[in-house]
């Protein structure tokens, strides 16, 4: 593998170690669905707003989200709705996993 090939593998791997937590998951899922405010996404995760903020953090160093400040509140959006996509091919790896285990077990 040469330099650009190996660049291209890392900068994919750091993007899906970004995803690779549930909270930050459940986030991707929710802004999906349309811009939240920090202290919405508090409000659902029952964490406090620097453990968010923090995740937060990670998800815009990936390139997955962008921030908007309005006065006194950052609300944050997806940059790139793909990912539903790509959560529906996980989605299926899933089913099938278990479709697979479950003709184990007959």
């Amino acid at each position: 593998m040469n330099k650009k090939d190996m660049a291209k593998y890392q900068a994919r791997a750091d993007i899906i170690k970004a995803l690779a937590h549930p909270t930050r998951l459940f986030m991707v899922d929710q802004l999906g669905e349309g811009e939240k405010c920090v202290c919405e996404l508090t409000d659902m995760i029952k964490a406090d707003t620097s453990t968010v903020s923090k995740h937060l953090s990670v998800l815009k160093s990936a390139g997955l989200i962008r921030d908007d400040k309005r006065g006194t509140s950052v609300y944050y959006q997806l940059k790139v709705p793909c990912l539903k996509g790509f959560f529906g091919c996980i989605e299926n790896v899933m089913r099938n996993n278990v479709k697979e285990q479950m003709e184990l077990l007959k």
